[in-house]
């Protein structure tokens, strides 16, 4: 995945959108000590399981966070707030953005698309195969179609993390690369990354992995079971 100064997250619900992004930014920071690094919340669709419920973890790395007015309190009516433009007009940060609501969240990335042409951006898609609407090849690729078509911007990889929370194997997450493989072969569109959760691989079984990179991800957001 190549060195891009924002990565924009998009993917089903249940991908785990948020976890990955929050992960990033953490890399980001442990890759860039000195640099300047923001998380930008932009799920203004579900208030559950979103990246500012890992706020405190990231005051504690440095992370800048920005979220929707109104993000954990009991008004429901989300507003994407004009702090979140501070990537596009100061180069020193680097950042993701967490995107959320499927198709309905990515049309946030339409409205911005003036300010992201020509910018250092990569689009990436979460893909959870153990949910519905992205569990085959071909599903995932109409789901990657809508999101294409909402953000008006073409996905640069896809990101495979293919869980059932604590019930995770490796077999789950080997099952879902091959998967998405099948997905790359017939969109070209790369497999970048494999997100796995700290514990449910050894190092032996992640060397049958086949994605350029794996990303070893700690929990940073409580879920309900």
């Amino acid at each position: 995945m190549k060195d891009s100064r924002l990565k924009v997250i998009i993917g089903a619900y249940g991908s785990g959108k948020s976890e990955i992004s929050v992960n990033l930014a953490l890399n980001m920071r442990k890759a860039s000590p000195e640099g300047k690094v923001l998380l930008a919340d932009l799920d203004i669709v579900n208030p559950f399981y979103r990246s500012a419920d890992a706020a405190k973890i990231l005051e504690e790395n440095d992370i800048r966070l920005i979220s929707p007015m109104y993000a954990g309190s009991n008004v429901d009516a989300p507003v994407l707030s004009g702090e979140v433009y501070v990537i596009f007009d100061d180069e020193s940060y680097s950042g993701v953005f967490d995107i959320g609501g499927e198709d309905m969240g990515a049309t946030i990335l339409g409205s911005m698309k003036s300010r992201l042409d020509g910018m250092d951006v990569d689009l990436l898609m979460a893909v959870n195969t153990r949910r519905p609407f992205t569990s085959t090849a071909d599903e995932i690729i109409i789901m990657a179609s809508e999101l294409t078509e909402a953000s008006k911007m073409n996905i640069t990889g896809f990101i495979n993390n293919t869980n059932v929370l604590e019930d995770t194997t490796a077999e789950d997450i080997i099952e879902g690369e091959k998967i998405l493989k099948e997905v790359s072969e017939k969109t070209g569109i790369p497999l970048v990354m494999t997100a796995v959760m700290d514990g449910v691989m050894t190092d032996e079984q992640k060397k049958l992995l086949v994605s350029p990179e794996i990303m070893t991800m700690r929990r940073t957001i409580k879920y309900a079971y």
